[in-house]
Order: structure tokens, then C-alpha cells, then sequence
């Protein structure tokens, strides 16, 4: 099992779960964040340079079994890019065990 987490721009969160929909990734949890990254660009719209640290962000937490890894990864990079800085990150960890609180499963069983 892999915790998949990522950082993405607010603006393509619904296109991201739509896409993790679509390769079968149900379940995850999500907050709204904002950060400090090491982008030395701002963006200019109209005259005025903003600092790209202030697009609001999106952190998603995903726990999949090695099976679904590479598709959910897969998933997010083509819809999250924009090809712009500030499009985020995606850090992958092992997950040493699960377990299913309702019912005691563990293991990939707890994921579904």
C-alpha cells in the first residue's frame, strides 16, 4: 500500500477527482492550503506581479493499494498540470498497514 499526497492548485481540484474517479480511486481526504515554494516568478496580470505562493491550494491524501499507484499518480499529473509554475507537488510514501475501524478488516480489504 502507497499514500499518495498532493499539492494542487484549487482550480483543478474538480478535475482531478473526476479523473481519480475515473481510474477507480474512490476514497481520499482533502484540505485547503497555502504555502511557501521556491518559485522566483510571479505572475503578471495587468502591470501588477503577484507572488505565485498566494494561488490557493489544495492537499489531497490518498491511500492506494501498489496496483492502483501508478494509474492514481497518472491521474493527477494530466489533469493537474498547467504548465505553469505553482502547479504543486506529488510525494509518495509506504503504508506499513490499514485497518477498517467499522469493521476490523486490514490491509488492501480496508480500502474498499
Amino acid at each position: 500500500m502507497k499514500k499518495i499526497e498532493a499539492i494542487i492548485r484549487k482550480s483543478k481540484f474538480d478535475e482531478v477527482v473526476k479523473a481519480l474517479h475515473d481510474v477507480e480511486v474512490y476514497f481520499f481526504s482533502y484540505w485547503d492550503v497555502t504555502g511557501v515554494g521556491n518559485e522566483k516568478i510571479g505572475k503578471v496580470y495587468r502591470g501588477i506581479t503577484y507572488s505565485t505562493k498566494d494561488i490557493q491550494r489544495r492537499y489531497l491524501s490518498v491511500v492506494v493499494s501498489d496496483e492502483f499507484v501508478e494509474r492514481t499518480i497518472k491521474a493527477i499529473l494530466d489533469t493537474a498540470a498547467t504548465d505553469n509554475v505553482g502547479d504543486g507537488k506529488i510525494f509518495i510514501s509506504s503504508i506499513e498497514e490499514a485497518y477498517r475501524i467499522r469493521t476490523g478488516e486490514k490491509g488492501n480489504d480496508s480500502l474498499n
